[in-house]
């Protein structure tokens, strides 16, 4: 009788057992199941939204304008001293003349930056306004360009004799600048002469105030 108490409890608590590992079977399952679910719910998901935005932006590209505008510049400046005198050496010995090679000064510079439309080129024009002494005459010459600019820089017309009408002394200047400040751009050179020798009769002691005037024009 006890044999068959003993054997029964052992087979309910394999029956437990084995019910008990059954539970856990289904329950391990329903988990499987269920992160199964979760995954392919989550590729659907992420199927339909890329459908959907894919649906809803049809292009993938986008463009707009864009203006470049490049600005006209006519700029000119002088550089170095704003008063120069130009006076002839007066003689030490009796019996000479004045000595007009020293009537010179050459401590100016002219600056500019240009921008230009296309196939169109500048020019500086000078002029005077006063009146030279009679017998005289006040030339002026661009130097050869020096600095540390850029462009189609200009070219000198080499020495003219001022008057109270533009006359050019630089040309040929397209899209540039010329660096500045003293030894950027063109060094200008003045040089005061007696005419003629003729004409000495006609000097007369005293200052004449003359302004000289320089313009950057379009040609």
């Amino acid at each position: 009788m006890a044999h068959i108490q003993l054997l029964s409890s052992f087979w309910h608590a394999l029956c437990t057992l084995y019910g008990m590992n059954n539970k856990m079977k289904k329950q391990t399952l329903k988990i499987k199941k269920m992160k199964r679910s979760v995954i392919i719910t989550a590729i659907a998901l992420a199927a339909f939204t890329t459908q959907i935005f894919a649906e809803g932006n049809e292009n993938n590209s986008a463009s707009h304008d864009v203006t470049i505008s490049i600005p006209e510049v006519a700029l000119l400046d002088l550089e170095g001293a704003s008063t120069i005198t130009l006076a002839p050496t007066a003689p030490e010995e009796a019996g000479e003349g004045l000595n007009f090679a020293t009537a010179t000064d050459n401590s100016v510079w002219v600056n500019y930056s240009s921008v230009v439309a296309s196939g169109q080129n500048r020019s500086i024009n000078a002029k005077i306004d006063g009146t030279v002494p009679e017998g005289l005459q006040l030339k002026v010459s661009a130097g050869s360009y020096n600095g540390n600019g850029a462009g189609t820089i200009g070219s000198s017309a080499g020495n003219v004799i001022l008057s109270d009408k533009d006359q050019e002394i630089i040309s040929g200047i397209g899209s540039s600048y010329t660096g500045n400040g003293t030894s950027q751009g063109h060094n200008l050179t003045y040089q005061l002469d007696l005419t003629d020798t003729d004409n000495y009769q006609n000097l007369m002691e005293g200052d004449t105030e003359i302004t000289v005037t320089y313009t950057l024009t379009d040609k």
